[in-house]
């Protein structure tokens, strides 16, 4: 598996005006014609990401979005894609050719606002005004002069941008819960949502790292787990379970035997526990037909007992006797505050095709929006009355 998986890979906006060059600029990055470029103005109606590597940054997504000034109802629209696609940014590059106008500090004002680091590429060098480097350095901002279509210091453009992407916050998934034995038993059960020939990215994530932490994975399916422990004399340090058999999982191990769950892995890795902590307080202050977001960061096809679909909303029905207005949503971008209108709460997943700053810039937007957001995992147990043991091997 030499492939990064979106998770890992560090994702660039490239943003600007209509025709300042931005496709091309991308084309220039990727040494090869990934967008198309053309003279008409609007020629990218929609975010378009394109995976590669660049040296020295890595794996990369570049997001090449519309332009900020489009026009017309239509135009509007591409414009509002093409802000919701920054939620997903780590670092973002503003294209320009000319003085700064309100679309340009609009732009720079959303990176701040969304914390996300930035720099001027002035592109179509020989045809730029005298003072611009000035002009743009006055935002504080790093500049880099370019011209897209020779290819002229695109190298020292990347360079500069590697300096200024964030580092990812160095998180174990599970390697700190290792300890005596160095033994971590998963439970991954085998039913019609379980992909066939393969094991989903969280499952692979913590057997990876086990394994890198010089620890023992063993790996069983729930209706084995009791003569798994007995072979292994319950001598493990913690067992991880899918959130979906917490609750028959929880009956078998042993209560001196740290229990928690995939998800609420990856809630502790690249979220926050405490707003979700928070987000559960919420949920009991809810009314019958409250709207409800339940928020997914993959686009995977729904089963017809889906987990966000169908399972969540009837065991909230079964355990909290009430119904809510669902609403549903999933892939890269992040709900917008029109689609989260009136939302009393976010139900998010586990997140393992986000990276930790992606998944915080989402929770960010929430805390703005002023939404409670709980995890998956997290809400699953706490509905079945275990949430307190399974997350109390996060929380020493």
């Amino acid at each position: 598996m030499n492939v990064s998986h979106a998770g890992f890979r560090k994702y660039i906006a490239i943003t600007g005006r209509r025709n300042v060059g931005k496709s091309s600029l991308i084309n220039a990055i990727a040494c090869q014609d990934v967008a198309i470029v053309s003279e008409i103005p609007g020629t990218t109606t929609d975010p378009v990401y394109k995976t590669l590597e660049i040296q020295p940054i890595g794996p990369v997504t570049l997001i090449d979005t519309p332009g900020i000034d489009d026009e017309g109802i239509v135009g509007q629209k591409r414009v509002e894609r093409a802000k919701r696609s920054l939620y997903r940014a780590d670092v973002a590059i503003l294209v320009t050719d000319d003085r700064p106008s309100c679309y340009e500090e609009m732009l720079m004002d959303i990176f701040r606002e969304l914390e996300i680091p930035f720099l001027v590429a002035l592109n179509k060098v020989d045809l730029q005004p005298d003072g611009l480097v000035g002009l743009y350095e006055s935002y504080g901002a790093p500049v880099v002069e370019v011209s897209a279509k020779e290819r002229r210091n695109i190298d020292t453009l990347v360079e500069r941008l590697a300096e200024i992407i964030p580092v990812e916050e160095e998180k174990p998934l599970i390697g700190h819960l290792l300890k005596d034995t160095r033994t971590v038993v998963l439970v991954i059960p085998i039913d019609k949502a379980a992909p066939k020939g393969r094991l989903i990215m969280p499952q692979v994530e913590v057997i990876r790292e086990v394994i890198d932490f010089g620890g023992t994975a063993v790996v069983t399916r729930d209706h084995e787990l009791h003569d798994t422990l007995t072979k292994l004399s319950n001598c493990v340090d913690v067992v991880v379970t899918d959130s979906q058999v917490v609750m028959k999982i929880e009956k078998i191990v042993p209560k001196e035997i740290p229990l928690t769950t995939f998800s609420i892995l990856e809630a502790a890795n690249k979220g926050d526990l405490e707003f979700f902590l928070e987000g559960i307080e919420k949920l009991k202050l809810l009314k019958n037909n409250d709207p409800v977001a339940i928020v997914e960061a993959c686009s995977h096809v729904p089963t017809c007992d889906d987990i966000g679909r169908v399972k969540i909303p009837r065991w909230i029905e079964e355990k909290m006797g009430m119904k809510f207005h669902y609403k549903f949503f999933a892939g890269k971008e992040f709900p917008d505050l029109e689609q989260l209108q009136d939302c009393k709460l976010v139900v998010h997943c586990g997140g393992c095709v986000l990276t930790r700053s992606a998944f915080m810039r989402r929770m960010t937007w929430a805390r703005r929006l002023k939404i409670p957001v709980v995890n998956y995992g997290m809400l699953i147990s706490h509905l079945h009355g275990i949430l307190n043991r399974v997350i109390e091997p996060l929380l020493k």
